[in-house]
């Protein structure tokens, strides 16, 4: 998959030939909005099979040619390449993935041999449904690049039969699915939720039903609740006993344990409910997972941080959530929402003490738009990836990129002649945090929240993954 940034002046039409991609690849692959209204700076998808390769000392574009089994006139044209002896090491090109003609008595399972390409890969590309069927003279992509399989999973905060067409459309997309939430009480019981419809749809597309507990709600912190169930042997107990018996009753596959500004003091009480929690579970079929907040070494202070052990979760747990976003905070001033110079600096605390492939990256799926001058508690509009398109598309402004945050932004002003800034999300920012899970080798993927279209993520992450199917 190849990104293109929108210059002045551009339209949908000279991208489509500028690439030679039908326009209407180029639309379903990115679900424009308003594909006749194009702002500059957009990223925008070319849905073109290929990697990138950073060029080395000595290399030229001949050599990398035929590395990858295409053209130099290929890998200059996709490149804006106008004399093939300029490259230098270090820039990063675009190769489009060779093209093969199937010959007369051929399988794709030869094929893929030939290629040294899984049969998987080969039928996904290509977009076979039944490997039998192929034919001589048929065209067929051969991938360049295999795909790592992640887990995914994705939160919903929507509930019942609402929930339900969100669900179908993403979570083919997912390991797992995790209705939020189930809120502890202070005796060990559960608040309960309109989940089931929510249940069904994810079985429909084998996303593994998960379920989330967690001691807080927009208006309550939840410290205290925590402290009441974690220091109580009795109410942590029955606590266990409740969860084990929801996720029996709603067929659930497993536990996600999202307990946040836990008072300090509780910090070990925590690590042992999750080991009771597990001791538990375990036995019972079930897996058992916690979310963790963005810390960056043991020591670091606050009501969020001190209680997560990173240390302890890592080795009680099947797997964490890195909760790797709300740096832009709904409440607090305009910044990236989840800027990846942050997250790398947590992720490099997170793997010196957690093993790797128990490691999900948090993503969040959702933009925000701040007024200006920003007054501190006064809170910032949330809303998709989509409609901050669509937002800049109507107020004719210009689409920033944060290098450093590697995030996309823009200003605005409306027709009250109020300032906005907005930090949302595109697909080179989702690029850059699929590069950092594989750079980082993590296990997997968290997005926190469905139920905001960003039609580019789900494209990217099927072109950088295989997510791992459990059922």
């Amino acid at each position: 998959m190849l990104i293109h940034v929108v210059t002045p002046g551009e339209t949908l039409w000279q991208i489509s030939i500028y690439y030679g991609i039908p326009i209407d690849r180029i639309q379903n692959a990115n679900k424009l909005p308003n594909p006749g209204q194009l702002v500059i700076g957009q990223s925008i998808l070319i849905p073109i099979e290929g990697t990138y390769h950073t060029v080395s000392a000595g290399e030229t574009l001949w050599r990398i040619a035929q590395t990858y089994g295409t053209t130099v006139v290929a890998i200059m044209k996709l490149n804006g390449i106008t004399n093939a002896y300029n490259i230098y090491p270090g820039l990063t090109l675009f190769i489009p993935a060779p093209i093969y003609q199937v010959q007369r008595g051929e399988t794709l399972s030869q094929i893929a041999q030939k290629f040294g390409v899984t049969i998987q890969n080969l039928m996904k590309v290509n977009s076979i449904t039944d490997e039998n069927i192929v034919y001589p003279g048929m065209t067929l992509v051969i991938p360049i690049k295999e795909r790592p399989v992640i887990n995914v999973n994705a939160y919903i905060d929507q509930m019942g039969q609402e929930a339900v067409p969100i669900v179908l459309e993403d979570a083919e997309n997912l390991t797992y699915l995790s209705p939020f939430a189930y809120k502890i009480r202070e005796d060990g019981s559960l608040q309960p939720i309109d989940d089931v419809p929510i249940i069904k749809a994810g079985y429909s597309k084998n996303a593994v039903p998960m379920m989330a507990i967690t001691n807080f709600t927009a208006t309550e912190l939840g410290g205290n609740v925590a402290h009441i169930v974690l220091s109580s042997p009795e109410i942590s107990n029955r606590l266990i006993t409740n969860i084990i018996n929801t996720m029996k009753d709603k067929n659930y596959k497993g536990v996600n344990i999202d307990f946040e500004n836990v008072l300090p003091a509780d910090r070990e009480l925590y690590n042992q409910f999750l080991q009771r929690t597990v001791d538990r579970l375990h036995p019972e079929g079930f897996f058992v997972s916690t979310a963790l907040a963005p810390k960056t070494s043991a020591e670091q202070k606050g009501s969020l941080y001190e209680a997560h052990d990173y240390e302890a979760h890592g080795r009680i747990v099947d797997f964490v959530v890195l909760m790797t976003y709300e740096w832009g905070y709904r409440l607090g001033p305009p910044q990236p929402i989840s800027p990846l110079n942050e997250i790398k600096r947590v992720l490099d605390y997170a793997v010196s003490v957690i093993p790797r492939e128990k490691i999900y990256f948090g993503f969040q799926l959702y933009a925000r738009d701040w007024v200006l001058p920003h007054v501190q508690g006064q809170e910032a509009e949330t809303f998709s990836m989509q409609e901050a398109i669509r937002r800049a598309a109507k107020y004719g402004t210009i689409i920033g990129y944060n290098s450093i945050a590697q995030s996309p932004y823009y200003r605005y002003r409306d027709e009250k002649g109020v300032m906005h800034e907005v930090w949302f999300e595109d697909a080179r920012s989702a690029q850059a945090k699929f590069d950092t899970v594989k750079d980082y080798k993590l296990s997997g993927i968290s997005y926190w929240v469905l139920g905001y279209p960003f039609p580019q993520n789900w494209t990217l992450l099927q072109d950088n993954f295989t997510v791992r199917k459990l059922i």
